[in-house]
């Protein structure tokens, strides 16, 4: 089954770090955030790749094609006989299809260039930027089961903000970034191909249009994740994440 992921966009919200390079190419340690995201897929199985990028896609074509070079110790033997040994275990055993969706297109475009490439009836979705913790094996049991073209993982997400209580103009209690009750989009999903046909040809945002009508329809599950998860949009955001990971508190690290 494919595992599409959106590495097109420009991540305007962390400038410092996307003028030079896509998102996803954004460090966490020593890898980027999209060798991240398709660790935590391939644990479950699932390490057939289609990146929909865009806004400096080479450097994603770049990575891939020296991946096993970068990641690795290796021995370089020149001269007539050239050969090369790697020392270090290689456990990115995927296959990755790049795709250049357009450095302006918006996410139900990019999907919309990449139906060719699904061959099954069912692929999964998610976003270059997100990271989690969520059992891909029970959201995709959630989506048989429930038998709807879209399976969406819900999660509570932290307020940004300190929250107070009032009565009669008076402040009676502070809540400090509670935890909100109503769910979002954590961006790992599963698609039945029949989504295509809620996606037009004209250019649009996924999460618009489609995701409307799909409601409207009663076709999108909610499969509920009570575990880590967080989007990467800023530059504090990263720091985050890589304060997490050069602690080894990374939540997300569920393949070791």
């Amino acid at each position: 089954m494919k595992t599409v992921i959106f590495c097109g966009g420009k991540g305007t919200r962390m400038r410092e770090e996307t003028e030079f390079r896509p998102k996803p190419m954004v460090l966490i340690g020593e890898r980027p955030i999209i060798w991240h995201i398709m660790k935590t897929y391939s644990y479950y199985g699932f390490r057939d790749f289609i990146l929909c990028a865009g806004y400096k896609g080479d450097m994603l074509k770049r990575y891939f094609i020296e991946m096993c070079w970068l990641n690795n110790d290796i021995s370089i033997t020149t001269g007539t006989h050239p050969n090369v040994k790697f020392h270090t275990k290689n456990d990115e055993i995927w296959n990755v299809t790049i795709i250049d969706t357009g450095a302006e297109e918006q996410t139900g475009r990019r999907i919309k260039q990449v139906q060719k490439y699904i061959d099954t009836d069912d692929f999964m979705l998610t976003y270059g930027d997100g990271l989690s913790n969520v059992n891909i094996l029970k959201l995709y049991e959630t989506h048989k089961q429930k038998g709807k073209i879209a399976t969406l993982t819900g999660v509570n997400p932290t307020s940004p903000f300190g929250v107070f209580q009032t009565h009669n103009g008076v402040v009676t209690a502070f809540r400090e970034k509670p935890v909100l009750e109503d769910c979002i989009n954590a961006g790992y999903m599963v698609l039945n191909k029949k989504v295509f046909d809620y996606i037009p040809d004209t250019d649009c945002a996924f999460e618009q249009e489609p995701l409307h009508k799909l409601a409207l329809d009663s076709e999108i599950s909610i499969f509920k994740h009570d575990g880590f998860w967080t989007a990467i949009d800023t530059c504090k955001d990263s720091e985050r994440v890589n304060k997490l990971w050069k602690k080894g508190e990374a939540a997300w690290k569920v393949w070791e």
